[in-house]
Parts: C-alpha cells; sequence; structure tokens
C-alpha cells in the first residue's frame, strides 16, 4: 500500500486481531462512543495529525473529537488497504486507509487518506499509544 506494492490479504491471527480492534474503534468513532474511545487509547497516546499538529493528551484528543467528529463526520475503511506489521515485545503496527465522509452534507466525501496506528499489547489489553493521520 505504502510502498506501492501488491499486498496479500492477510489472514494471520495477528492480523485478524488488529482488524478486529480497527472496527470496533471506528464503530465508536462513528457513532461519538466517547467511553469506548477512550479505553481503546493508552493514557500516553500521541496523535499525529498532518493538518492539526501533535496532540498528547488522551482529554485533549477525547474532546477535539467530541467538537470536530461528532455528528460531523463519519470514516469508512478502503476494503483491503489494512497491513498489520508484528512489533516483537511490543504489539503491533497497522497500515491503512480510510475514507472520511462529511455527515452534515453527504454528497462530501474526501479522498481516501492514509494512516498509522501503533498498537500496545499488554496481555490480553490492546492500546493505541500512536496514531498518524495524512491526508492527501
Amino acid at each position: 500500500m505504502f510502498s506501492g506494492l501488491i499486498v496479500e490479504a492477510q489472514t494471520d491471527s495477528l492480523y485478524q486481531t488488529i482488524a478486529r480492534l480497527d472496527s470496533i474503534y471506528f464503530d465508536a468513532y462513528n457513532k461519538c462512543d466517547i467511553p469506548k474511545q477512550s479505553g481503546l487509547y493508552a493514557d500516553s497516546i500521541e496523535f499525529y495529525h498532518d493538518k492539526g499538529g501533535l496532540t498528547t493528551s488522551k482529554s485533549d484528543l477525547l474532546e477535539s473529537i467530541k467538537k470536530n467528529v461528532c455528528g460531523k463526520l463519519a470514516r469508512e475503511l478502503v476494503a483491503g488497504s489494512i497491513e498489520v506489521y508484528p512489533i516483537p515485545g511490543y504489539g503491533a503496527v497497522e497500515l491503512g486507509m480510510h475514507t472520511t465522509y462529511n455527515k452534515e452534507e453527504s454528497s462530501q466525501k474526501t479522498s481516501p487518506s492514509k494512516f498509522v496506528i501503533i498498537w500496545r499489547n499488554t496481555g490480553n489489553t490492546w492500546l493505541i499509544t500512536r496514531a498518524i493521520s495524512l491526508h492527501p
């Protein structure tokens, strides 16, 4: 995806776990389920946005989502775009593309955007520790 190479569909257990977490997270994002989103962020979250800058406060990130996303935007994953790579002793990195729709103007949709999510596995819990959002 990012390198321009065609990537075969990943079917391993780690890929399935991260794809499921991506679905859970963005379902909460689309429904403005702030408590569920909060539960998926590490307290030490770093969110890098190429338009809005860096956010290092979990509460500031959640407030920004409430203010700028809730009721306004919806995210749709670009089918087949997720790539997952293990980070031994830590968790995984997820790469993908998604499209954002403006709920207030349903005819408005953005070009697909790239994203990177770093997931930390702490036993039975996976948390987002870093996220990068890149727009065309």
